[in-house]
């Protein structure tokens, strides 16, 4: 049984009413897990002993809206005023899928999932705004309906999916070209399902271009001690 994996974002204590805002906006994309104290980087929740600075497999450090740094740890950059933001992933509710016999996709060929901006606003949250980001999996038709039910369970990690099929009704022009991520093959029979994405609020910070601010790299989220079966829903 897996566990549950986290997307993570870190910025000053300043931004933290609005970018809470956003989430609280937009609990598809962004729903909240766990905060930390201004300064707190031990986890003393869902992750006993682990520390934020080091724990995440690879870290994207934006300064004013743009990347300038991928690193593997950031304690010398950490600020006394840090928050850190858990958000759920979709990865958490793959195990349920797998084992309902629902091909994941990107598990099978060994990528990461793809990820694709959409058309879809989402709703402003102080400074914070921009496009919804959804993951896509292909799934076999008869199996779509059956996908939708198991995911609905996992309402802390994206739940449902947000679009069924026709990509370009919300702006995905390719599917071999994502955002993030790699592509994948769609076979005959299937069709692309969309959830939403944890990068969402990744694109959000990018337009509000705090001074600092750090994430999880896309496909490196913070590994808990919680078991995914621990967030469905009856």
């Amino acid at each position: 049984m897996g566990y549950v994996q986290a997307n993570v974002v870190i910025l000053p204590y300043r931004y933290a009413f609005d970018f809470f805002l956003f989430c609280h906006r937009n609990p598809k994309p962004c729903p909240v897990l766990e905060v930390l104290a201004p300064g707190q980087y031990e986890i003393d929740s869902f992750a006993s002993g682990a520390d934020i600075r080091t724990d995440v497999p690879r870290y994207n450090v934006f300064r004013h809206g743009d990347l300038k740094d991928t690193r593997k740890d950031i304690q010398e950059l950490w600020q006394d005023d840090f928050v850190t933001f858990f958000l759920g992933c979709s990865f958490t509710f793959e195990d349920a899928l797998i084992k309902t016999h629902i091909p994941v996709r990107h598990i099978e060929e060994g990528k990461n999932v793809p990820m694709y901006i959409t058309n879809i606003p989402c709703r402003d949250g102080g400074i914070f705004r921009g496009p919804l980001i959804v993951t896509m999996r292909p799934i076999p038709l008869e199996k779509v309906t059956r996908a939708v039910q198991i995911t609905a369970r996992y309402p802390f990690v994206h739940g449902s999916p947000v679009h069924i099929g026709s990509p370009e009704k919300i702006g995905i022009k390719d599917l071999s070209g994502p955002d993030f991520g790699e592509a994948v093959k769609v076979k005959q029979g299937e069709t692309p399902v969309f959830w939403a994405c944890g990068v969402t609020p990744q694109a959000a910070l990018l337009n509000a271009k705090p001074d600092i601010c750090i994430t999880h790299t896309p496909g490196h989220m913070f590994v808990s001690d919680m078991l995914n079966e621990e967030l469905a829903t009856s």
